[in-house]
């Protein structure tokens, strides 16, 4: 394999753009912690984060995959490998099946109820680079895909998964909502021309204030959930830090400027990784 295949890999799988998987790295962590009541173990963290790295991966492939020819009509997405032709269409499917089943294996080391919870994620990432043809919010769809690694987080500590990790992934997909819309209000103009179907359009001039109450609900749900958990201090100081940077966003997105919007979208991970800290704390000093 010559060194510039591989050049053109790593950029398939946005290797030098970490934001991505580290958007879905820090709430299954959290919830990692959250169901083992603190340190889960360096194995299952590994897992988490190995795999979390694995599938995002593998999902940028099968979603290059599917949107290869809406691609080369927006400005931010039309070099993308695949959309230009300097990775085909099989080489990227198979790249992203061998991704899959490497993450698949990590998942063979937890239990057997985390390894059938992972066909239901699997199902859900294939899924998702479609809804964005039919489903007037697919951003809710890439919450429920973006968010499994909580239920599974759950299996694979408590080898089932409690009514607890729905709520949340109820709370997460609200953030998930938030960051993708900013995501998608970056797009907003080609999405429109080519037909593609987003939350940024579908909300029209309510984007912003949506965006703001999905913040707001998910460090609500996560809020409560967490109450009583870790210390009331730590508790507080974790939510207002998360909720300083929620109204930070507002300032980047009010004007709905495609580089702010941007802007927003890639620290995003930061708000997660506040959170996951937070509980980390919490949980050390219990």
């Amino acid at each position: 394999m010559t060194r510039n295949k591989i050049s053109l890999y790593l950029d398939l799988i946005r290797w030098n753009r970490p934001a991505g998987w580290l958007l879905l790295l820090w709430p299954s962590l959290a919830a990692l912690w959250i169901a083992a009541h603190g340190f889960p173990g360096w194995h299952l963290v590994a897992v988490f984060t190995l795999g979390t790295i694995l599938m995002r991966s593998a999902g940028c492939c099968v979603n290059d995959v599917a949107d290869r020819d809406f691609d080369r009509h927006v400005k931010r997405t039309a070099q993308r490998p695949v959309t230009t032709g300097a990775v085909s269409v099989r080489e990227a499917l198979v790249l992203g099946a061998m991704l899959a089943a490497l993450a698949f294996a990590l998942v063979l080391t937890t239990n057997v109820v985390a390894i059938a919870w992972s066909f239901a994620a699997l199902a859900i990432s294939l899924v998702y680079p479609y809804a964005k043809r039919f489903v007037s919010m697919p951003q809710a769809v890439l919450g429920v895909a973006f968010s499994f690694g909580i239920p599974m987080a759950f299996a694979a500590v408590q080898s089932r998964v409690p009514l607890v990790a729905w709520v949340l992934l109820l709370g997460n997909l609200f953030w998930v909502i938030a960051y993708d819309t900013e995501y998608a209000m970056v797009d907003r103009d080609d999405d429109i021309r080519i037909g593609m179907k987003t939350s940024a359009i579908t909300l029209g001039r309510a984007d912003v204030p949506v965006i703001m109450a999905c913040y707001a609900a998910y460090l609500a749900i996560w809020g409560v959930v967490l109450a009583g958990r870790i210390p009331a201090p730590v508790l507080a100081i974790t939510l207002a830090l998360a909720g300083g940077q929620a109204a930070w966003h507002y300032t980047l997105i009010r004007h709905r400027e495609r580089e702010s919007c941007f802007r927003a979208f890639r620290v995003n991970h930061w708000l997660a990784f506040t959170v996951f800290a937070g509980i980390v704390a919490g949980y050390a000093i219990v």
